[in-house]
C-alpha cells in the first residue's frame, strides 16, 4: 500500500500491528514501491528500507495483532528530530571548543568538546519518555 502525503503537514504510511504491549503498539510499515517517485522522500525517513518497525504509544482504541493501520507522521517531527540529533549537539560542541580554547591547550579543548557529547546523550536517554510524548505518532484503523 505504501505511503502518501495527505496534505502539506502530514504523511500517512500503511502498515500492520506486529506487537502490542501495555504501553506501546509496534507497527511494521509495509514496503513502499512509490517512494522513488515521491517528492518528499528525503524528508520522510521511510524510504530506503523495505520494512521499518515503529513504536506508538498505546491509544484508547483497541487494536489486534496483524490489523492493517495507517500511521500518521507530522512534518514538524522531522524538524524536531534534526534539532535534537544534529543541531543542538553540534552547537554544544562548537561553543565548548570556542570557550575552552581560550583557557586550555588545543588538544585539551578538542577532547573537552567531544566529551561534552557524553552527558548530552546521557541526558537524552533519561528524557526518552518525554521525547516519546513530544514525538507522538498516531495510528488510524483502515
Amino acid at each position: 500500500m505504501g505511503s502518501h502525503q495527505k496534505n502539506k503537514d502530514i504523511f500517512v504510511h500503511s502498515g500492520f500491528i506486529s506487537k502490542i504491549s501495555s504501553k506501546s503498539i509496534f507497527v511494521t510499515l509495509e514496503e513502499n514501491v512509490h517512494c522513488e517517485s515521491c517528492h518528499a522522500k528525503g524528508s520522510c525517513g521511510v524510504s530506503g528500507s523495505s520494512t521499518k518497525e515503529i513504536e506508538v504509544l498505546n491509544s484508547k482504541d483497541s487494536f489486534k495483532i496483524n490489523e492493517h493501520v495507517n500511521v500518521v507522521l507530522k512534518k514538524t517531527l522531522g524538524l524536531k528530530a534534526v534539532f535534537f540529533a544534529y543541531l543542538l549537539p553540534f552547537t554544544l560542541m562548537f561553543l565548548t571548543l570556542i570557550i575552552a580554547s581560550n583557557y586550555l591547550t588545543e588538544w585539551m579543548a578538542g577532547i573537552l568538546a567531544l566529551s561534552i557529547l557524553i552527558p548530552y546523550y546521557i541526558i537524552l536517554y533519561f528524557l526518552k519518555n518525554t521525547h516519546k510524548r513530544i514525538f507522538e505518532i498516531s495510528i488510524l484503523k483502515t
